[in-house]
């Protein structure tokens, strides 16, 4: 049996070719046999490159449809897409191509000169570019290539994807997703939420991550429906469309952002039947007043990149705020101590595990980590902290490793610390969140000077950071400070330090680029 999740989706492109799969506010539109044609020209243009099955193809583009397409054709032909945040820079992309050395690194049209670089320092075999008009090297070599009708034979453990999650280390884990990991979880969660062919989906959150690509588009190809893909977040844009729309899916600074707009009421909404919020903890504030303008309760689930989506609060019955609900068909969920690795009764707090065919087939090259997160009988150990209440609903209460989500994207303090800490005066450093109005976190950093020299001040650290770290991850803040806070066995507390400056937030106006 082939297993590969392309076959999840054919049927649709095959019996609705007519039908609009992906349209924009510009008035592009492409049909289910559009799309098909286009990434079967594609897939073709990844057997002239000689990309094999399991070959990983890096793809750091702009949002646009063809990027959709490109991913298809990659399915296709049994290659593995490697998604990468267009903010990186380029010591982080050196990186990523070295660890996973991709066979084609695919990036915008005006950075193919400089990308030309990693072809010729042996990280990647082939250098194409993808603009956002349908433009770009790629395509032209689609316009004149032979298409791939076959379909690659896969095993369900063979990888669809690996998707960059970084840890407490500094150093990038590469998750890898199955065909079998991303088939069932579309399924589970198309059955969760109740989608049809009929739904049509609002899009306006980036493809390089869990939630936009694998979550959204993933369950419209699984049920043939239809979306409009936006380049960013606008509310304005989004009010306009929601007529036509019966689905949007976002992060919280989605929801905190639409209630800011005069226009958001329950005649505005009324062609929708639902609001997912997820990447980041949404504001019971939040929850309660947008159900109270517009009659709807915001839908909150909990995934991660290794792990796609576990919980969701229900479709039908109560979506309790401040929960993120029960397990999703196929999932299990339960709570752990943290020492002993015993389960422990509802009620108490511990570390969230997770078992199901949704979970990944471990990290990428590094065999030793895979083994410590995954316990004997299967279950992943997320590092996160959660309960389960009395009527089994699950509470995401804090993050065992200092995580810090800002505008639904991950940042892990020893990435930022660590090149804080290579400054002039610079002694050492903690980075940790905020409670953010807007973004759910807000990154702020703290720093201790050497001694006898002067700590650079917060605008000389934030123009060091500048181009060695994406935008997001980047602290909006920078304090200098005598000493860290430290607990007698010396670990920094970076409670206290979230305490001290709990309030730092609460009267900046919303970072409009941050999402």
């Amino acid at each position: 049996m082939n297993h590969n999740l392309l076959l999840q989706f054919e049927t649709h492109f095959r019996a609705t070719p007519d039908k609009t799969l992906i349209d924009t506010p510009e008035g592009r539109r492409y049909s289910y046999g559009e799309v098909l044609a286009t990434s079967q020209r594609l897939a073709g243009v990844l057997q002239s490159l000689d990309v094999q099955p399991g070959d990983r193809v890096a793809v750091q583009v702009d949002k646009s449809p063809e990027a959709i397409m490109l991913y298809l054709a990659c399915l296709q032909a049994g290659a593995v897409y490697l998604p990468l945040n267009t903010g990186y820079t380029g010591a982080e992309i050196e990186y990523f191509l070295g660890d996973a050395a991709p066979q084609l690194y695919v990036c915008p049209t005006e950075w193919e000169a400089d990308a030309k670089r990693f072809y010729q320092e042996g990280l990647v075999v082939h250098v194409e570019s993808l603009g956002t008009t349908g433009d770009g090297s790629l395509m032209e070599r689609a316009a004149v290539a032979e298409p791939m009708t076959d379909i690659a034979y896969l095993e369900a453990s063979d990888l669809a994807a690996i998707l960059y999650t970084s840890g407490t280390t500094g150093r990038s884990k590469g998750a890898m997703l199955s065909h079998a990991n991303l088939a069932s979880n579309s399924r589970a969660l198309a059955e969760a939420w109740r989608f049809t062919a009929n739904d049509h989906l609002l899009h306006a959150l980036p493809i390089f991550h869990t939630h936009g690509l694998f979550v959204a588009c993933n369950i419209v190809l699984t049920v043939g429906a239809s979306m409009t893909f936006l380049p960013k977040l606008d509310v304005e844009q989004l009010l306009d469309l929601m007529p036509r729309a019966t689905v949007l899916m976002g992060v919280p600074t989605f929801y905190t952002r639409l209630l800011q707009s005069p226009r958001l009421d329950r005649d505005a909404v009324a062609s929708m039947r639902l609001f997912v919020s997820g990447s980041a903890p949404l504001m019971a504030e939040t929850h309660d007043q947008f159900r109270e303008r517009t009659g709807h309760v915001i839908l909150e689930r909990y995934g991660m990149t290794e792990t796609n989506m576990n919980t969701s609060n229900p479709y039908e019955g109560e979506r309790r705020p401040g929960t993120v609900g029960f397990p999703l068909p196929g999932s299990e969920v339960r709570i752990t101590d943290r020492e002993s690795g015993a389960e422990l009764p509802r009620g108490e707090t511990g570390l969230v595990e997770v078992r199901g065919d949704n979970v990944f087939q471990g990290y990428w090259q590094m065999p030793e980590k895979t083994r410590s997160e995954f316990r004997d009988d299967g279950f992943f150990i997320t590092g996160d902290l959660g309960l389960i209440d009395d009527d089994g609903y699950l509470h995401i209460v804090g993050r065992d490793k200092d995580l810090v989500i800002s505008g639904g994207y991950n940042v892990y303090p020893k990435e930022v610390e660590q090149l804080i800490d290579e400054l002039p005066g610079v002694s050492e450093s903690a980075v940790f969140g905020v409670k953010h109005p807007d973004l759910g976190e807000g990154v702020t950093a703290v720093i201790v000077a050497r001694e006898s020299e002067t700590a650079p001040d917060e605008a000389s650290v934030q123009a060091a950071l500048s181009n060695r770290l994406a935008r997001y991850k980047q602290p909006k803040r920078i304090f200098t400070i005598e000493a860290l806070p430290r607990n007698v066995m010396g670990k920094v507390q970076k409670n206290e330090l979230r305490n001290i400056y709990a309030d730092l937030y609460a009267v900046k106006e919303a970072d409009e680029t941050a999402v």
